[in-house]
């Protein structure tokens, strides 16, 4: 079995309003983008919220493109590129926030498209925990990501919390172990 269909037969045992921790390595990550973005988002007809802090949204767009991903219902909060931004980018498919610091300012944000884009459900990617823990105390990142999943709970949206496995610490892994319903190794390397 591929490391994309099994990350998605992992999203389609869980109900929506569901968490999860996916565990990545450099080797399955863009397997991982593909499974949520394109296979699982795509065949539920879902609405892609996409929190970066580790690569410039307008890099990730390129890559899924590259892919061959239909980015149409693919909206960013990008935690990393306010600097790189001009107002002409400026639209609900790329909201930026000027750190990776302002947590309660990326909440603010998914919260916005999801009542902006009530039509569907939305599944949200936070991509990745591993760089939200570099800019950020992770016991205040604990209590944001409780808080934050289970507001997206009442938006019945799942969320998927990306970490990548090279660059895990058990404090991280128990953080997600406490917020996530669920979590899944999607192989690779790392620990």
């Amino acid at each position: 079995m591929s490391v994309t269909s099994s990350i998605v037969d992992k999203l389609n045992e869980l109900p929506p309003a569901s968490s999860l921790a996916l565990y990545v390595s450099l080797n399955t990550y863009f397997d991982a983008l593909r499974a949520i973005v394109d296979v699982f988002a795509t065949k539920n007809d879902l609405y892609v919220f996409y929190i970066s802090s580790t690569i410039p949204s307008k890099n990730i767009v390129g890559l899924l493109e590259i892919l061959g991903v239909d980015t149409s219902r693919v909206f960013f909060v990008d935690t990393i590129s306010h600097l790189m931004a001009s107002a002409s980018e400026m639209s609900d498919k790329y909201l930026y926030i000027e750190s990776p610091t302002m947590l309660e300012n990326t909440m603010l944000k998914i919260e916005y498209l999801l009542r902006k884009y009530k039509d569907k459900k939305a599944v949200v990617i936070l991509d990745s925990v591993n760089s939200m823990a570099i800019h950020n105390d992770l016991k205040i990142l604990s209590e944001f990501l409780h808080i934050f999943v289970t507001s997206l709970r009442t938006w019945e949206a799942y969320m998927v919390i990306l970490s990548m496995k090279e660059q895990n610490s058990p404090e991280i892994v128990n953080m997600l172990n406490l917020v996530c319903d669920d979590a899944f190794d999607a192989g690779g390397e790392g620990k």
